[in-house]
């Protein structure tokens, strides 16, 4: 800023400082430069009502196209259901035994648990055949149970 020039003083300007708007090679036209020709504001409104009514069209429409894709395409959309549930199942299952085996002393408590059971397992059911038979007749009970008698 100028030092000499005080707040309150405005410059002063010519009218050749402004040059006046040109006027389009069309003709001589009173409607401002900025906005285009009202012909083209028409087609655009109408443009964009048709894009509007395309739009209301296809999201009024899209509970029946779901349903007939849905409906076409059930079995690979369940079966890919199926394996997006399992790896995500299996992907928590490792990570909360992740958590488990942070926690400390848990962890070898659980083996050592586990290691007792496999040894009266194997003195229960496996060193004897009669002992066997035996878990063969529970496990093919508990097969019928869950999946029925078949018949023969």
């Amino acid at each position: 800023m100028n030092p000499e020039v005080k707040d309150t003083e405005t410059p002063k300007t010519s009218s050749t400082d402004f040059a006046e708007p040109q006027s389009t090679a069309t003709g001589n036209s009173s409607e401002p430069l900025l906005l285009p020709p009202t012909n083209q504001t028409n087609q655009t409104s109408e443009q964009l009502r048709q894009i509007g009514e395309r739009i209301y069209n296809f999201l009024s429409g899209l509970p029946e196209y779901l349903g007939d894709f849905f409906g076409e395409y059930k079995r690979p959309l369940v079966t890919l259901g199926l394996i997006f549930g399992g790896i995500v199942a299996v992907k928590m299952t490792l990570a909360l035994l992740d958590a488990v085996d942070d926690i400390p002393l848990l962890a070898p408590s659980l083996q050592l648990i586990g290691f007792g059971y496999s040894i009266w397992f194997v003195y229960r059911y496996l060193l004897r055949a009669s002992n066997r038979q035996e878990l063969a007749q529970e496990i093919d009970e508990i097969k019928n149970q869950i999946i029925g008698k078949l018949p023969k």
